[in-house]
């Protein structure tokens, strides 16, 4: 029988039964608090520093203050893996404004509370990486920045969960999403990418989209492989009359997505750019990260 999970919640390492927050945590509550889901590969933790730079200053964007510096937190997230004895897998590292009243007033709530889960994660089933995905476009837009910041990786997800809903009822795996103006943003859980004429475009950050981690390795990769990278505004027109188009996130990886809106990308299969882009990012993945010592 295995082992069951070992949680770290707020200093101790507990068993997944016992890991316990309170009905009165404002992050239940309210969605109140901020996460990073994080990867590590042969007993490395993939960019790291980079997911608890951006955690903290989601923390900081929304004035909750993380009880544990830098150090601290990064020495919890790999004893947790460690903990686990695990050497591929996901991490999700969750900040909750912690224990408060029924009200909204977040100065209510004394004390931050931290809880990271190491464990592993299947987000597409294993042919979708072979054959490439479905994407759906979502009715539902994303929140404009003037209403909540894309940067922030908020507990808040319900906006993102909706889109999901919509493109799983539409017959896809995932869903484009559009900003108010119509441009693409991202989709609901990875941002998007296009290829043509061998150049490769994305939406920019300031369309609605979340700056994320692996968005960022793509763009390094693909630089190294002399490919330009041009961050423009996207209509699903654009996805349409692309030669490739692929997805980047830290569940998702990297994945093609071959159909739009029952309309095939390209030729309807991976393309040649996004299959070497994919195995130049596995063996990025597997060969760097921050080591995690294990117990003997």
């Amino acid at each position: 029988m295995s082992q069951a999970p070992l949680i770290y919640l707020d200093g101790k390492l507990l068993p997944e039964s016992e890991a316990k927050i309170s009905v009165f945590d404002h992050g239940l509550l309210y969605g109140d608090g901020v996460f990073e889901g994080i990867r590590f590969y042969n007993g490395r933790v993939f960019r790291l520093t980079e997911h608890l730079v951006r955690l903290y200053e989601s923390a900081r964007s929304i004035c909750l203050t993380i009880p544990l510096t830098f150090e601290e937190l990064e020495k919890a997230t790999l004893d947790t893996v460690a903990a686990n004895n695990l050497r591929d897998g996901y991490i999700r590292l969750v900040v909750t404004r912690g224990v408060g009243s029924l009200g909204l007033n977040p100065y209510q709530c004394p004390k931050a509370s931290v809880f990271i889960i190491a464990g592993s994660i299947s987000l597409y089933p294993a042919e979708k990486y072979e054959k490439g995905l479905t994407m759906v476009t979502c009715a539902t837009r994303r929140p404009a920045p003037a209403a909540l910041s894309p940067q922030v990786k908020s507990l808040n997800y319900l906006n993102n969960v909706m889109a999901k809903i919509e493109a799983i009822q539409g017959g896809g795996e995932e869903g484009v999403m559009l900003n108010e103006q119509g441009y693409v943003a991202e989709c609901t859980g990875d941002n998007l990418f296009i290829v043509k004429k061998g150049k490769v475009y994305t939406p920019p950050i300031s369309a609605g989209g979340l700056d994320g981690i692996t968005r960022g390795v793509a763009i390094e990769l693909l630089t190294e492989l002399g490919v330009p990278v041009i961050e423009s505004n996207l209509t699903r027109h654009d996805i349409f009359v692309a030669e490739e188009c692929f997805l980047t996130g830290t569940a998702a990886e990297v994945i093609a997505a071959v159909v739009l809106d029952r309309r095939l990308i390209g030729d309807g299969k991976p393309g040649p750019l996004t299959q070497k882009l994919v195995a130049k990012f596995k063996e990025l993945a597997n060969s760097t990260g921050t080591p995690v010592v294990y117990p003997a």
